[in-house]
């Protein structure tokens, strides 16, 4: 199996450097690798002391964050690196400051690993939630590398409990510990003998709360708002966008504003998407010498703001419930005390399923419903606030893993 593996591997690379002509987020993919060895050996000296933190992309980074700033903190002169596998999460935090390096993870193949962790000698490795690469874990368990999984999450279709996955098994011995979210995730690992797991939760709950405690001041947001209800409609796919143009359209009253902040930011779709709405629309990008009160529609035609957007709520709109991958982040607006609707497709993500038990998520899959219960929230006060306040407690009544997994690594 190890052979049939490490040939994949190298097969995969070669394909992923022909395909960079074709696609530009391959592209990045590749060429962000070719930095990797550099940044480490320009920033890690044989005499450092490293803790590595490895995520995905950017959600597993923002489950990894209160575990990494906690570190930072803990031990300042030791020099954490954090790695990401997509370009999705390094191109938005390629530049964390508290991290000493932000690079790419290489193609998990014997040579890349052996080169890597050379250079980088890691006394800690922290994997968030998932990424089970079998050479490195191999390799970390050969150094006797203390390697932990955090925020963890095992569903019983994966190869580890599969009769021919006894491989793949194999490199879980590598973890010191497992810090899983769920009950479910512990007995899976515990079926293939696997004791050493701690249920601590999702890291999450712990970041999300914290961003209610910095400043979410945006005076531009400010000036839009203007003091009127204003639903926040964060990473919107077109399907989403359909249903608010046609309330936005037919149905919203004046002193109603929407902030729209598309998943998507092409200008073609920016473009599109303003040419549909039949009220006064306003884009990020052209604010400047705006009067922004007097719009009705902001489209937010950049990244990295809508965090701090969801604080100026009344209503959350969470997109992504009608593609195929499934409903983007819940929790983000919903730390706010905010009521969030979403589409459909929720069914794979726990915290959405658990947001609706508790009457603080909402699911629509047409128009109309959208409108009724736009519409609700917007006139009847006391519901919405109702609402929102599940949402908080729900976030509040998950946080803590974070001093679990801290408490475990003194």
């Amino acid at each position: 199996m190890s052979i049939i593996y490490n040939i994949v591997v190298l097969i995969a690379g070669i394909i992923l450097n022909i395909v960079t002509v074709f696609n530009k987020k391959i592209k990045l993919f590749v060429e962000g690798r070719k930095e990797t060895y550099s940044k480490l050996n320009n920033a890690i000296s044989s005499t450092d002391k490293v803790i590595w933190v490895h995520c995905a992309s950017l959600g597993e980074f923002e489950q990894g964050r209160p575990i990494i700033e906690k570190l930072k903190d803990q031990y300042p002169a030791k020099k954490i690196v954090v790695t990401f596998f997509s370009p999705s999460g390094y191109e938005v935090r390629k530049n964390y400051n508290v991290a000493d390096v932000v690079c790419y993870l290489p193609l998990d193949s014997k040579v890349n690993v052996v080169k890597f962790l050379d250079l980088l000698h890691p006394e800690l490795a922290i994997f968030v939630k998932y990424e089970f690469w079998p050479n490195f874990l191999m390799e970390l368990k050969k150094r006797s590398v203390n390697t932990i999984l955090v925020s963890g999450i095992f569903r019983d279709n994966q190869s580890f409990f599969k009769w021919y996955g006894e491989w793949m098994r194999k490199s879980l011995q590598s973890f010191s510990h497992f810090f899983v979210q769920d009950e479910n995730s512990k007995q899976l690992l515990n079926s293939v003998n696997f004791n050493n797991v701690t249920i601590s939760g999702d890291t999450r709950f712990d970041r999300v709360l914290e961003i209610t405690k910095q400043d979410n001041t945006l005076d531009f947001i400010s000036k839009f708002k203007n003091n009127t209800h204003t639903l926040v409609a964060g990473s919107t796919w077109k399907e989403d966008e359909v249903l608010l143009v046609d309330y936005i359209n037919k149905v919203a009253s004046k002193n109603e504003k929407f902030i729209i902040a598309p998943h998507n930011i092409k200008d073609i779709d920016i473009i599109d998407l303003k040419k549909s709405i039949n009220k006064k629309v306003v884009l990020y990008s052209e604010i400047e010498n705006k009067k922004l009160e007097d719009f009705q529609v902001f489209i937010i035609d950049t990244v990295g703001i809508l965090t701090k957007i969801y604080s100026y709520a009344e209503v959350a709109y969470v997109g992504g419930g009608y593609t195929k991958s499934g409903v983007h982040n819940v929790l983000e607006p919903a730390t706010f005390g905010v009521p969030v609707i979403i589409g459909p497709n929720y069914h794979k993500f726990k915290e959405a399923i658990e947001l609706v038990e508790n009457e603080a998520c909402f699911v629509v899959d047409n128009s109309q419903k959208l409108s009724v219960l736009l519409s609700r929230f917007f006139k009847e006060k006391t519901r919405r606030i109702e609402a929102g306040t599940n949402a908080l407690n729900y976030v509040v009544r998950k946080t803590g893993a974070s001093a679990k997994i801290l408490n475990y690594l003194k």
